[in-house]
């Protein structure tokens, strides 16, 4: 959609522009006065112009319904046209040139586009191997696919065969889009292709697995694991692909044994592990519960990683997400070897890094372990945090030492 006809305009109350100005990317419905008499027709998705009580500009954003009400796309008076769509892909892609990733050889994966932390809120794109991989969060990103999808091509020329949009799972339900799965132009040979992660080969399905189709986010952390596995018997819970199990295995692991509740995840770990190291690596997957797993382990393991799904998706529901890390946590910090290392993760947005540790200074004080902090861990340089919205930063994670 292109803003060169005049657009709706979202009045602000008195004084709510303040976060604006601070360059915050949302604008909450609590702080919208009225939408301009002309401009009742509003439907969710539709660009907007932003201006405050007294009729000023202060942005153009994606209408939405729900607590988000406008996100925004840019600051500046200017059309959102595909020239602009084309130049905030490029800016996105010259990060990751600047980043090395672009040409890297050992690790063909990696985050192109990173939501709010590229200046496009509601917006993922994953790159595996030479397939663009898109996934809308927001009604406004669904309804400018095809512009996304053509800034893409223009990025990468040769560079990239196919764009597959994955927004169905993604999309706000209430906003009843009917949206189908599949490809924005060109299409790969198989959705089963195997992509490098620092030349660990991996299996990735972006038609039918999870988010994109494998968590990117973590591969600084599972070299890390891989750097601190040699000699050690690993127990990755939350598993599903198997990631940390190979790197673990790549580091020179003992034994790793794999955890996940769905049976399909433990099948897609062993693929992985085989696809590395064959079929008589020293692995095992079992599909199980990993919080009951963790009751009856004894002190067999002296690695222990918890990547646990995200808890907490909004902060209504933290209380009880930090009953549940702090629950885990205990009861892996009650039965890892002394000398043991445990990772240990929250991917929930709405906990931040002080309650994470916190949770985790109580699970040591349950745990009765005497527990050093030895590493503090984030999401990667592909995975960039907008510095006015830090609600981006989603990941966190400590490595702890327990005596």
């Amino acid at each position: 959609m292109s803003n060169k006809e005049r657009l709706a305009v979202v009045h602000l109350r008195r004084g709510k522009e303040e976060s604006l100005e601070r360059r915050h990317p949302w604008i909450f419905s609590g702080a919208i006065d009225h939408i301009a008499e002309g401009d009742k027709n509003l439907v969710e998705g539709d660009v907007v112009d932003v201006v405050t009580k007294q009729g000023e500009f202060i942005a153009h954003g994606h209408y939405q319904i729900g607590s988000i009400a406008v996100r925004v796309l840019s600051f500046e008076r200017e059309a959102i046209d595909q020239v602009w769509w084309d130049n905030r892909v490029a800016m996105a892609k010259g990060v990751r040139d600047a980043l090395g990733m672009t040409e890297n050889k050992a690790t063909t994966c990696y985050r192109l586009i990173h939501g709010e932390g590229d200046l496009l809120p509601g917006l993922v794109v994953d790159i595996y191997g030479r397939v663009a991989v898109v996934q809308c969060h927001s009604v406004g990103m669904y309804r400018e696919r095809q512009m996304i999808a053509e800034a893409i091509r223009r990025a990468y020329g040769d560079g990239i065969e196919a764009i597959y949009d994955k927004s169905s799972q993604t999309l706000p339900f209430k906003a009843d889009l009917g949206a189908i799965d599949g490809y924005l132009w060109g299409r790969a040979e198989t959705a089963k292709s195997i992509v490098l992660e620092n030349d660990m080969q991996f299996y990735v399905n972006w038609e039918e697995g999870q988010k994109t189709g494998f968590f990117i986010d973590q591969r600084e952390n599972r070299d890390l694991v891989r750097q601190y596995a040699r000699g050690r018997k690993v127990l990755n819970t939350f598993c599903y692909t198997g990631g940390f199990s190979v790197a673990a295995l790549r580091g020179g692991a003992k034994e790793v044994v794999s955890i996940d509740l769905s049976e399909r995840a433990v099948k897609l770990a062993e693929e992985n592990v085989e696809l590395n190291f064959g079929a008589d690596a020293p692995h095992r997957a079992i599909a199980t519960n990993a919080v009951e797993y963790l009751r009856n382990i004894d002190d067999s393991y002296d690695l222990i990683i918890l990547d646990p799904p995200a808890f907490a998706k909004h902060h209504k529901v933290l209380g009880n997400a930090l009953q549940g890390y702090k629950k885990i946590n205990a009861r892996a910090l009650e039965k890892i070897r002394p000398g043991g290392i445990l990772f240990t993760f929250s991917c929930s947005q709405a906990v931040s890094r002080e309650l994470f540790r916190t949770t985790i200074f109580t699970a040591a004080a349950i745990a009765h372990r005497k527990v050093r902090i030895i590493g503090q861990l984030t999401q990667p340089a592909d995975h960039p945090i907008n510095i006015y919205h830090p609600e981006g930063e989603y990941l966190k994670g400590l490595v702890v030492y327990v005596e």
